[in-house]
């Protein structure tokens, strides 16, 4: 008898909204390579006839010289990516499929082979780890009931399934709202194995996830620290935008984007702690695209240099120096901005502010300054 065929669909047509900056997260650089190189090597490890799933000229840059079959477009939901690489392996009849996430780059050691004995005896197998921690219903920010952990598990990937099972349900639920493939077999009546997990089998989804990573692959961090300096004068006529927010006051900021100064400062600390310049490089003021520009399309930028990196935003610190407007009542909304455009934790975040007890121009109301530190972590091998 011979060996089944086994084929795998690599998923990796995701943008990673919730991990912020502007590199999607399954070409982000850990320990030296894209986590979707590290995904597809370890599938690769066994044999499988590699079916990429997502933007082709990213993915063939990330997987150059590793053997697999031509990309195929994703769709707009992870069920229409996963039934886009089902139909691409039609014409190689495949036996078994593993549909595996490309932002999980740590396959461990027995996942795959648990997998592939259970479908002896099931259509269909995913690794998983049971739920250890207490879980609670919430409503309208208070606790609405605790759900009993007793039976639940929480699923990864690679999840295993028989080929032609699972290609029929994903033409029989072509409109269906899957969150996974075995919610398609639970939906037809079939029985699905769960298989033992680990805690190794990170999906990246928050900026904090690399750091976990960094340390599986035993890649140390080094601080980096940076400063950033920003002035602007006041002009009528134009909003006052602080820190991503929009403040009453008569007045706003001149400057050839929208003039945030205390983003413009904490762009040009990231830009300093990479040792990539400042932000009139990265945006230059002669350039007419970036007239009036929203500076947030700036941090999010700076935010993807440091994913680009492999590197993670320890902590920022910002401080607005100016007479007026006050920035306490919306020092919080301020923290809560920048975190979602760094895509970080707000509690990293620290907005606060301070005057010249009325010296020079920001004393005698011409203007605002603003300053910034940063502490970036760094992998060694890009911390020179």
């Amino acid at each position: 008898m011979h060996p089944p065929k086994l084929a795998a669909i690599l998923v990796a047509a995701g943008t990673g909204t919730r991990f912020g900056g502007g590199t999607p997260k399954q070409f982000l650089i850990c320990a030296g390579k894209p986590l979707i190189r590290h995904a597809a090597e370890a599938l690769l490890a066994h044999n499988v006839l590699l079916q990429p799933v997502g933007d082709a000229t990213q993915i063939g840059a990330a997987l150059a010289g590793l053997p697999h079959l031509p990309v195929v477009p994703g769709g707009a939901a992870r069920q229409n990516s996963v039934r886009a690489g089902l139909e691409a392996l039609a014409i190689h009849a495949p036996d078994i499929v593993l549909v595996h996430d490309a932002a999980r780059p740590v396959i461990p050691a027995g996942t795959i082979e648990s997998v592939l004995a259970a479908l002896a005896d099931h259509q269909g197998a995913i690794p998983a780890v049971p739920v250890s921690d207490t879980l609670k219903r919430g409503a309208g920010g208070v606790i609405a009931a605790t759900v009993t952990r007793e039976n639940l598990f929480r699923a990864q990937t690679p999840q295993g399934f028989h080929y032609q099972t699972l290609l029929r349900l994903h033409r029989d639920a072509a409109h269906a709202a899957a969150t996974d493939d075995a919610a398609l077999l639970e939906a037809a009546g079939l029985t699905v194995a769960l298989t033992p997990g680990s805690e190794q089998n990170i999906k990246v989804t928050f900026t904090e996830d690399l750091s976990r990573l960094a340390h599986i692959f035993g890649v140390a961090m080094t601080p980096r620290i940076g400063t950033g300096f920003d002035v602007h004068a006041f002009a009528p006529d134009r909003p006052m935008i602080l820190c991503g927010v929009t403040i009453p006051h008569a007045q706003g900021l001149a400057g050839h984007s929208d003039a945030d100064v205390g983003i413009h400062a904490l762009c040009d600390a990231i830009y300093g702690a990479l040792a990539e310049g400042d932000i009139g490089r990265h945006f230059p003021p002669s350039e007419a695209s970036w007239k009036d520009a929203d500076s947030a399309k700036f941090l999010v930028h700076a935010a993807s240099r440091i994913a680009a990196r492999g590197g993670r935003l320890a902590n920022a610190d910002i401080t607005l120096i100016c007479e007026q407007p006050k920035i306490t009542p919306h020092a919080t909304a301020m923290r809560t901005r920048l975190a979602d455009l760094l895509g970080v934790p707000p509690d990293i975040i620290s907005v606060k502010a301070t005057t010249t007890e009325r010296l020079g121009f920001t004393g005698r109301g011409e203007g605002i300054a603003a300053q910034a530190a940063v502490i970036v972590m760094l992998p060694e091998s890009h911390a020179t």
